[in-house]
């Protein structure tokens, strides 16, 4: 009698109905027959899966490895090429500069070499300051902040209106490195007369833009300023949000303030645009790490804490072996070890979770790293007692394969998990021996399955004693011992078979024997 792998891949397939079709008027040796042929099957079909996992896990890896080898070199060459045109800049102003004043220069001065970052934030600081007492208000458009600075005062302005172009107010007009400060020069108003010491006017602040969300324009380069409007040519309109607009012309003809300013506002506008974009690069490259560790261990997005840290663990680097390793080496050992677990090679597995425990024991001085790798480990061990713990109670029957299981999940710390696993396969099949034999044999015979069971408990009773002879009796280990005998005596209730008084009683009070306890159950 043949199988039919088709009609067992149907989805549609009931199980009971299909046995039943093929399998009613089968003789026992072909109904044998038959499921050592689905064994077979089930087997091999186990292995085509083990080894499909084992290919697309393979393939997954060296995919990855490439891609992130790919990233990693347009990193360094988009940083060569702005080290580039760094450099290139430089040399060209360094030209223009030397040009001009006839002497040749190597580099900079030995002033310039001695200035620091603190000296440079104490006078944009002191230039804030300066700006806050000046100008009243200012502070409310912008609060002090790292890195603020004014770049540059471009004087007196007058603003214009949009339609007549006539002055209506006299202003002052103030660059910083990211906004753009309009002030109102109105008329001080004196108390003493004869005090000359005092400025007839102050500087109100009036309007404030961010300067990504504006648009300076020149107006000397408008239709209407060569249409014979020359008041414009010393103008420049303020685009802001909504196209809203607002026009200014240097209070001197032909102030070079106005050129400068323009030059200035570009200069600040790049900057800023260079600095979003390694911010947004530097983002990326952040989340790119995220989603590489994640795209591994899903159950990295519930670790809030740890998930924020790995953009700066990633090029972290540890001691293994007296060698220096990142922490893209261990992802290939949690590759190794998914391999292992995939194809079932629980020895190999096991060694390989002890040795990355042992690796993590030994970061106690990086505690970020150390928590990482407990993670991951601890993810794979429990996956991997899960396999174990399965195969357990398959052969739980089998006393070496039994050992050797239960000595991996012991190394792993899942020793309760492998006694209770035992345990219950154990009860499991007492209960369907008693089951099995009161289906098959008439009630009146159920005195030889009580008088049989009897005996068990007996020497059920032997050995217990045998393993508690060291024990204090009524002791607090000797009582949690009998609780938990009697409990597991109480699951023969479920076919009618009540032995929890019997469990512990008429224990040898003194045992002599010492031959090695033996598991309770039947093969």
């Amino acid at each position: 009698m043949t199988i039919d792998p088709k009609a067992l891949r149907d989805p549609r397939l009931v199980p009971d109905q299909y046995v039943a079709a093929i399998l009613s008027e089968a003789t026992e040796d072909e109904i044998r027959d038959y499921e050592d042929a689905l064994r077979k099957l089930k087997a091999r079909a186990s292995s085509d899966l083990q080894q499909n996992v084992y290919q697309n896990r393979t393939q997954f890896i060296k995919i990855s490895k490439e891609a992130e080898k790919l990233k990693s070199e347009m990193r360094s060459l988009r940083n060569l090429f702005k080290e580039l045109e760094t450099n290139t800049n430089a040399l060209r102003a360094a030209s223009n500069k030397d040009s001009s004043s006839g002497e040749f220069s190597t580099g900079l001065s030995k002033r310039d070499k001695r200035s620091s970052v603190a000296d440079r934030t104490a006078l944009w600081n002191s230039q804030m300051q300066a700006l806050y007492k000046n100008v009243e208000g200012s502070q409310k458009f912008l609060p002090n902040s790292m890195g603020r600075h004014v770049v540059q005062n471009a004087g007196p302005w007058i603003e214009l209106d949009n339609a007549t172009y006539k002055s209506r107010r006299s202003m002052q007009v103030f660059l910083l490195n990211d906004h753009l400060l309009v002030a109102s020069r109105k008329k001080r108003k004196v108390e003493n007369p004869n005090d000359v010491r005092g400025s007839a006017t102050k500087l109100v602040a009036d309007r404030c833009w961010p300067l990504l969300d504006i648009e300076v324009v020149d107006m000397a380069a408008t239709s209407e300023a060569y249409s014979g409007r020359n008041k414009l040519a010393d103008a420049v309109m303020v685009r802001g949000v909504g196209q809203e607009s607002f026009i200014y012309r240097t209070e001197k003809p032909e102030d070079p303030e106005k050129s400068t300013l323009l030059l200035n506002i570009r200069k600040a506008v790049e900057e800023l645009r260079k600095g979003l974009q390694s911010e947004l690069e530097a983002n990326n490259k952040a989340k790119e790490t995220i989603n590489y560790f994640a795209s591994r261990d899903p159950g990295l997005l519930q670790k809030t804490e740890l998930l924020e840290t790995l953009s700066d663990i990633k090029d972290m680097l540890i001691e293994v072996d007296g060698k220096q390793q990142n922490l893209r080496w261990v992802e290939g050992q949690m590759d190794e070890l998914d391999i292992d677990i995939a194809l079932q090679r629980f020895d190999e597995a096991v060694d390989r979770v002890e040795k990355l425990k042992n690796l993590a024991r030994g970061l106690k001085s990086n505690a970020i790293a150390q928590d990482f790798i407990n993670f991951k480990v601890e993810e794979r061990s429990s996956k991997l007692a899960g396999f174990i713990v399965r195969e357990l109670v398959e052969t739980h029957d089998k006393p070496q394969k039994t050992r050797r299981n239960v000595s991996w999940l012991n190394r792993l710390a899942f020793e309760d998990r492998a006694r209770e696993a035992y345990l219950e396969a154990r009860s499991d099949l007492i209960q369907k021996r008693c089951s099995c034999f009161q289906s098959c044999f008439p009630q009146a015979m159920m005195s030889a399955c009580v008088k049989w069971a009897k005996e068990e408990v007996d020497a059920f009773n032997t050995i217990l004693g045998r393993q508690l002879s060291s024990t204090e009796r009524g002791g607090e280990v000797w009582n949690q011992c009998m609780e938990r005998a009697k409990a597991h005596a109480q699951m023969l209730e479920a076919v009618q078979l009540d032995f929890r008084d019997l469990v512990g009683s008429e224990m040898p009070q003194n045992e002599t024997d010492t031959a090695s306890p033996v598991g309770l159950g039947l093969s």
